[in-house]
């Protein structure tokens, strides 16, 4: 006699999770960072629920609420306030979480439908001058696969505004040199072509001829940038790269290896790009995210503006 499923007021938290994260992945494609964070986020509300005796399927909208208001006190015996952008992500978390449950049935009311977090500071990112980027980018000195890997990979991250996930997941058939473009996997693996300047193709070239192969030898390694050791440049290992290049440049403690990206869509836009053109560059979904680095410009022209004009300045 076939066994009854079990009801799903009874089913493990642990299970419910796993649901979840499986339907992000394949019906969805989040990235793994967005899929690693969303599972750290549950596991946290997980033993938020033990403590105070609550089930997940069970509990209110209300005590949702005071879950994300102690995250953003510091009240969980931590000491230490959770980030607003931090907490916001774990708002989205449990909101997608809950809806999930709802489309599938196993809830019928949604606790986390009008779940919301503390209002974002919009915080304007930190990028460098024209000057500091050339001081930057001319620091990879020598012949030596080291200097030509770590100058291709400035160049090219500056020249396309990758992001680091997309910089070490290049793969050799990503790159034409030829035609200068670059094939970028970003946020959800979506995919996008993005110009390649013709200094960053001058570099990645000269690390093609005269550096990968020296690393790699005769190793199928599929990954345009690799490590010492012939394989795939990890995400710590170009973190590690950008810091060592800007302490040697006089940047140390004011840049990381996204303040390139941030500088890039800066530059752009001070160029004379247009929105919409950055904004596929980038790979931003939503305009307004792009919009920032409007404001960003703005800045910098004023402040510009105010340090230069005879009539400005006091």
């Amino acid at each position: 006699m076939a066994t009854a499923p079990p009801h799903p007021s009874t089913r493990p938290f642990s299970d419910l999770v796993l649901d979840f994260l499986a339907y992000l992945d394949l019906e969805r494609g989040l990235s793994r960072n967005t899929l690693e964070a969303y599972r750290t986020d549950l596991q946290q509300f997980g033993v938020w629920l033990e403590e105070q005796g609550l089930s997940a399927l069970e509990v209110t909208h209300t005590q949702l609420t005071d879950f994300i208001a102690q995250l953003g006190t510091g009240e969980r015996g931590k000491g230490r306030a959770v980030a607003p952008a931090t907490v916001q992500r774990k708002v989205a978390c449990l909101r997608s979480f809950y809806r999930h449950l709802r489309l599938e049935g196993t809830i019928e009311h949604d606790p986390a439908a009008e779940l919301h977090g503390p209002r974002k500071s919009q915080r304007l990112p930190q990028v460098l001058s024209r000057e500091e980027v050339a001081r930057l980018l001319g620091g990879p000195k020598g012949t030596t696969p080291r200097a030509l890997r770590d100058r291709a990979l400035l160049e090219l991250m500056y020249a396309c505004g990758l992001r680091v996930s997309e910089a070490v997941g290049l793969e050799l058939a990503d790159v034409d040199l030829e035609e200068g473009m670059l094939r970028a996997r970003g946020k959800g693996s979506k995919e996008r072509i993005v110009p390649v300047g013709r200094e960053a193709v001058a570099a990645v070239r000269a690390w093609l001829q005269r550096g990968r192969p020296v690393l790699v030898g005769l190793t199928p390694e599929p990954h345009l940038f690799v490590n010492q050791r012939g394989q795939g440049l990890t995400r710590q290992g170009l973190y590690k790269i950008v810091q060592r290049h800007a302490r040697a440049a006089g940047l140390e403690g004011r840049m990381s290896p996204h303040t390139l990206r941030h500088s890039f869509a800066t530059h752009l836009l001070a160029g004379g790009c247009d929105l919409r053109s950055l904004q596929e560059m980038l790979g931003h979904a939503d305009l307004a995210t792009t919009q920032l680095y409007t404001q960003l410009s703005a800045e910098r022209l004023k402040d510009a503006y105010f340090s230069a004009h005879p009539r400005a300045t006091r």
